[in-house]
């Protein structure tokens, strides 16, 4: 197979699809790996590097996209990308669709078939591509967070772990995932006092258990949400439901309730964020304020540190990409229930029904276009 991997070209994002080890291996599998000059330097990877790996090196994006059978990408494409997508490429990313209403529409209009990291499962059920970034952002929110706390940086000017004689900040974390698992770890490890909210009641139990009653949980509903952010300095949106736009959990008349000088930091962006006045923001300009309260809201937050996020990325994301050039799309997602999931767009129809819903499109189901006994090994 013919793999395209272009450089990332949404504002600061400075990671990449593959590293050269991932390129070593689908080359020493007998596929051609195309890499775009330049395309690694962000996360500290040189042309050199790629060459040495296997791979050829191509000048332009537009030559990328045109030569790949497969493109392996880290994020979603954005306008400029559009006309490059073709009939019948394979597009192997996170696409986060739910909120993406044009994309999706290109995609399916250009018959790609869009299979989406966030959207994969394991046989636990699991989501092993979204996790490892996932990891990143909810160790990020918090650094983030604290950065944002500082009274130059228009929070309220406190340490997030107070001193001897004054108290820590209070953080609030509404989602008890990998994501608010990361963001607690983090703010329990600077000695902010920290509360996590979620509906998941086993969940609470789990959380409890693992830091060992140093948290406050607390089961998730209108009222202790408002109950928690009335005191606190750092909110952290860590929700998440597979594949759909996320649920607006703090509302804009909610607002008024946050202490003045607190941060709220939005991870779930991506899918169209869980407060009702996230907007997506850039590296560039990661901030506004809504109803007077600071909002950190960038949807690209591990591309800050694209070293520690590329080599994380391609960890997981290399033997799912290993099997679709090996054995093809159809027999790869036929053979693998999991990936199976990942696909959300194919034949210019959408298939995954959380992205359907999210933006009121037809749902076609995947077994309809594809017989999977037929193509399975």
């Amino acid at each position: 197979m013919k793999i395209g991997l272009p450089k990332e070209i949404k504002d600061n994002e400075y990671r990449v699809g593959l590293t050269p080890a991932g390129v070593h291996a689908l080359a020493g599998a007998g596929h051609t790996v195309y890499v775009e000059k330049s395309a690694g330097e962000g996360s500290g990877f040189t042309d050199e590097q790629y060459v040495s790996a296997g791979a050829t090196m191509l000048e332009t994006a537009d030559e990328i996209w045109a030569a790949g059978d497969m493109i392996v990408k880290v994020k979603e494409p954005i306008a400029p990308e559009y006309p490059r997508m073709r009939e019948n490429q394979l597009l192997f990313t996170y696409l986060h669709l739910a909120p993406e209403f044009e994309l999706t529409k290109q995609m399916m209009e250009r018959n790609v078939t869009g299979v989406a990291y966030e959207t994969i499962t394991d046989k636990q059920g699991r989501l092993p591509l979204l996790t490892p970034m996932s990891e990143v952002a909810g160790r990020m929110s918090v650094q983030v967070g604290a950065t944002y706390l500082e009274k130059m940086n228009g929070g309220k000017g406190i340490l997030l772990g107070g001193v001897p004689g004054v108290p820590a900040a209070n953080v609030v974390i509404i989602g008890g995932g990998i994501v608010g698992t990361e963001a607690a770890k983090m703010a329990v490890g600077l000695g902010a006092k920290v509360t996590i909210i979620d509906r998941n009641l086993d969940r609470l139990r789990q959380l409890d258990d693992i830091f060992l009653s140093k948290v406050q949980t607390l089961a998730s509903s209108r009222y202790q949400i408002e109950e928690a952010i009335s005191h606190a300095d750092l909110v952290i949106g860590a929700v998440l439901v597979v594949g759909a736009a996320a649920p607006k959990l703090v509302t804009r008349d909610m607002l008024h309730l946050i202490p003045q000088g607190a941060v709220l930091v939005d991870v779930a962006v991506d899918q169209g964020g869980c407060f009702e006045t996230t907007r997506a923001t850039t590296h560039s300009n990661p901030t506004y304020y809504e109803e007077g309260v600071l909002h950190y809201c960038v949807a690209n937050m591990p591309g800050a540190v694209p070293r520690t996020s590329t080599f994380a990325l391609t960890n997981a994301t290399l033997p799912y990409a290993l099997d679709l050039a090996n054995k093809g799309f159809e027999r790869a997602i036929a053979d693998d229930a999991g990936l199976w999931e990942g696909v959300n767009t194919y034949a210019g129809k959408c298939t995954y029904e959380a992205v359907a819903t999210s933006q009121n499109i037809e749902y076609t189901p995947l077994d309809s276009l594809i017989d999977r006994k037929a193509n399975a090994a």
